[in-house]
């Protein structure tokens, strides 16, 4: 029975691993890092071919971090463990990114603003996030934080969990957001009987929701811009 081919057979210097201590990750190829994650390749197959079928499959990285931990586990040399390895590693990655990414102090004082700083940050996510911007008088970012993620309801998204992080920031206001992983921002009721119930409480608190931003791969919408959230920043 063959055996199952790391990257033995390459010379030292060549193997993921040693590059990787030697130069640094950012010196390897898509394909070596994954092959250096996955560490042997199948029966009769390198781990670097196995890698770069895997890639090849869904046509990037991105299409790669975008599939199901089913579609993965069906290629060959994968199988449900390495898909599970897989997609943890690239969640990692995208949450160190997300952490990185956040910028104090940005300013955030119209819809065009939310947007491009939401965007990207929310459109590639598989499963429905649903984030919290605490911000001060003049609009600047105190603080993100996510504090939801499945399917958007009332009992996921309670104004007690929106509003404590806002509270304890001593934010002005606050700007929400979420993503649709279908593609399509257009807001459904749900979406829109939780923007008022969270108007409603920003009104009691003292702490106004200025906007609900709805992020999809096909754009993205700011209800505040169609006329459903009406309280006026601070």
């Amino acid at each position: 029975m063959p055996e199952k081919r790391g990257t033995k057979a390459l010379p030292p210097e060549e193997r993921p691993r040693e590059r990787c201590l030697r130069l640094g990750p950012e010196a390897l190829s898509e394909a070596e890092l994954l092959a250096l994650l996955l560490g042997t390749g199948r029966a009769g197959e390198d781990v670097q071919d196995v890698a770069r079928r895997a890639l090849s499959a869904f046509g990037s990285l991105d299409g790669l971090g975008r599939a199901s931990a089913r579609e993965i586990a069906k290629l060959p040399g994968f199988g449900p463990a390495r898909a599970a390895l897989l997609q943890a590693a690239l969640e990692l990655g995208r949450r160190r990114a997300e952490e990185s990414a956040f910028e104090p102090g940005r300013k955030l004082s119209s819809h065009r603003e939310a947007i491009a700083y939401l965007k990207p940050r929310l459109a590639p996510l598989r499963q429905e996030t649903f984030l919290v911007l605490s911000l001060d008088r003049k609009s600047r970012l105190l603080k993100s934080e996510t504090v939801s993620r499945g399917t958007l309801t009332s009992s996921l998204v309670h104004p007690r969990e929106v509003f404590a992080g806002a509270i304890r920031e001593g934010a002005a206001q606050v700007l929400v957001a979420h993503n649709h992983p279908s593609g399509d921002p257009e807001p459904s009721d749900e979406d829109l009987a939780v923007t008022k119930r969270l108007e409603e409480a920003g009104r009691l608190l003292g702490i106004p929701l200025v906007d609900h931003v709805i992020v999809a791969r096909g754009g993205a919408i700011s209800l505040r811009q169609l006329g459903v959230v009406r309280q006026t920043p601070t």
